[in-house]
């Protein structure tokens, strides 16, 4: 990736990038002026050409690993080998389960315990929160025999009944493959970070063919960040997964509902929202659910391998019991939301496909979290929906109330609101239902952050001791330019003064000796660099050497109409505490000087405007907590301290040290 504090060596431009002399392309250079990079440059481009190439790849092992699943599902529990996608238990009253249903998922976990004993402990969990883990803590690398361990664990995790999606295996295989590429290639962390997310991200799209929704994905859980060196090449990639998945199968919906769903009523609208409300009260018990059993699990008086089996255990008796509660089954999705299931089939897909979910995922095992949370979400909202309808006919629609709570459920759990709304939709393609998912959602994300700091997605890192970002803020200093804050007029010194006579005029201890550094500029009044007090009292410099030569780099300067952070930027990788702030047509011509105390005090008060508009919110929050009750107005919460601005020394006579 580009160093952000390289040079102008080509041509000469402004920091914004606006051409100006070429003669001043040498002196850009000698003034070692602070260059703006573009959004994209060409470590961009060959990013995204990594990208298409790895989602290509993503893609391919996506549909294979399907088959896989479908190949062990089928010699399990058919004893066929075929490809074909066929339910583990056939539901009709013809065939009923066998027994050694309940131990087929017995035999998968102890299988898959001993691949994470004897393979790679990094194949337990349902894959997103150990790839948030690598971007986080390991600078995203995934050790490369994750590449294919944990899609064959999940294959036989799933194929032998576990309860699991397949897109979470996919999604951690394709993340893997970014951080392979990224490694073996030369590649920054930032740029591993980014193929990591674009694998990830194909995953995704290659499994549901929605690759608008698995663009969000990555950006609201890997990347951490929303920008066009990041989230381009994951669009990339996520467009390109989607294409090697409809090569495969139909452009047609995962999920499809019929097509009768009319436009949601004002009525319709606020009961969806309560529909996402309790979807959103019971995403919070989900996610606690499933870390009291993994504590549980923990308690346990035998070694981890064996968990995966025992939590199978669980998986088999209810499985035996309940069919539809094994293997992926994007089927059960379907058939929710289009309301041809019976009430009794949809409450033991929410609660005992919840219960089995649990118990297998809180051992340890290796499998997704995307469709068990679509599939009792979808479930809960339907029986939410046919409890509302029966007191509102006209204004809810059962098939609108599984979708709004498959959505909430997982906006609720993970809080990716904008994955959540966007993938109902692509996934579906009933544009009727957009509006109650979005306030569905909102609604759930609204709780669930009300209720619990962390999510099914960031609480296990965070158990780690990880520090996850949960906002994805604009850096304030990015809104500051250098021109509303720099001192314009700074104390210099003449660069043929003496280091003697400079020694002598700090010792004087005067109003304008105590700075820690200063510009030094020549007869003609132009810049000649930096010295700080460090330089000019450092004993081994002769004392008659001018300050001219003692000079020991170029000067860093900037431009005022660059931004605080760009300015804080050089300063933090050139470990300087001051920059010369410079005309953009003439960076010899020294306009001031920007130090780190004023980019904090810039900083402090932004601080400060974000705490009164708290006290603003929390006074009008009291004032309507008393609405009605004669009582005195609360006296205003006191003002926040006025952060003064840095003092602006004066000039010297000419004799002295002066200003430009």
């Amino acid at each position: 990736m580009s160093d952000p504090t390289r040079q102008i060596d080509q041509s000469a431009t402004t920091g914004s990038g606006l051409p100006v002399s070429p003669s001043l392309g040498p002196t850009l250079k000698r003034a070692h002026v602070h260059k703006q990079l573009l959004l994209v440059d060409h470590r961009v481009i060959l990013i995204c050409v990594l990208s298409i190439a790895l989602a290509l790849i993503a893609g391919g092992v996506a549909q294979v690993l399907l088959w896989l699943i479908a190949l062990i599902t089928n010699l399990s529990f058919h004893h066929l080998f075929s490809f074909a996608f066929l339910p583990p238990v056939y539901r009709d009253l013809k065939h009923a389960p066998s027994w050694t249903v309940i131990f087929i998922p017995i035999i998968g976990g102890l299988i898959v315990g001993l691949m994470a004993r004897f393979g790679s402990e990094g194949i337990r969990g349902h894959g997103i929160p150990e790839a948030m883990e690598r971007v986080l803590l390991q600078e995203s690398r995934i050790p490369p025999r994750l590449t294919f361990l944990k899609p064959l664990s999940a294959a036989i995790a799933i194929g032998t009944g576990g309860p699991f999606g397949a897109e979470g295996p996919i999604i951690a295989t394709g993340g893997a493959m970014g951080s392979l590429i990224g490694q073996v290639l030369r590649t920054s962390a930032a740029e591993r970070k980014t193929l990591l997310a674009a694998g990830a991200a194909a995953g995704m799209a290659a499994t549901f063919g929605s690759p608008v929704s698995a663009t969000l994905l990555a950006i609201e859980l890997l990347l951490f960040e929303f920008r066009p060196r990041s989230f381009l090449p994951v669009a990339l990639a996520s467009a390109a997964a989607a294409g090697i998945r409809f090569a495969f199968h139909a452009p047609t919906p995962l999920f499809p509902m019929p097509p009768d769903i009319g436009q949601p009523t004002e009525i319709g609208l606020a009961l969806y929202a309560v529909v996402g409300a309790l979807v959103g009260f019971a995403s919070v018990l989900v996610t606690h659910s499933v870390y009291a059993v993994e504590d549980g699990f923990g308690k346990l008086p035998i070694h981890w391998m064996w968990w995966p089996a025992i939590g199978a255990v669980a998986v088999g008796v209810i499985g035996y019991f309940a069919p539809r509660t094994l293997g992926v089954g994007y089927d059960n999705i379907t058939d929710l939301i289009s309301n041809n299931l019976p009430l009794g089939v949809m409450i033991s897909l929410c609660l005992l496909k919840f219960l089995s979910w649990t118990l297998s995922l809180g051992s340890g095992t290796s499998g997704g979290t995307l469709a068990p949370l679509f599939t009792f979400g979808s479930a809960l909202g339907a029986i939410i929906g046919m409890g509302l309808a029966h007191f509102f006919p006209d204004h809810i629609d059962v098939r609108v109330a599984a979708l709004v709570g498959m959505a909430a459920m997982f906006a609720g759990a993970s809080r990716a609101l904008l994955t959540s709304v966007v993938f109902a939709f692509e996934t579906t393609l009933q544009p009727n239902g957009l509006l109650p998912i979005l306030g569905g959602c909102a609604v759930a994300y609204l709780i669930s952050s009300a209720f619990m700091r962390d999510t099914i997605m960031t609480a296990k890192v965070v158990r780690h001791g990880v520090l996850v970002p949960v906002e994805l803020a604009a850096e304030p200093l990015e809104g500051i330019t250098v021109s509303e804050i720099y001192s314009r007029d700074p104390i210099t010194l003449p660069g043929d003064w003496t280091v003697s006579k400079a020694r002598e005029w700090l010792g004087s201890n005067g109003p304008q000796t105590h700075h820690q550094g200063y510009p030094v500029l020549d007869t003609d009044k132009r810049l000649l660099g930096m010295l700080t007090r460090r330089d000019l009292l450092n004993s081994t410099t002769s004392p008659t050497s001018t300050l001219a030569e003692v000079i020991h780099r170029a000067p860093l300067t900037i431009f005022p109409h660059r931004s605080l952070a760009d300015a804080t930027t050089v300063m933090v990788t050139q470990n300087v505490g001051r920059l010369a702030v410079v005309s953009p047509d003439d960076p010899r011509h020294l306009l001031g000087v920007i130090t780190r105390s004023d980019v904090l005090s810039s900083y402090r008060r932004k601080l400060a405007d974000m705490q009164v508009s708290e006290s603003i919110l929390r006074r009008g929050l009291k004032r309507r907590g008393k609405a009605g009750a004669a009582a005195v107005p609360p006296a205003p919460p006191p003002s926040p301290a006025i952060i003064p601005e840095p003092p602006k020394p004066q000039a010297m006579p000419e004799s002295n040290p002066s200003t430009p």
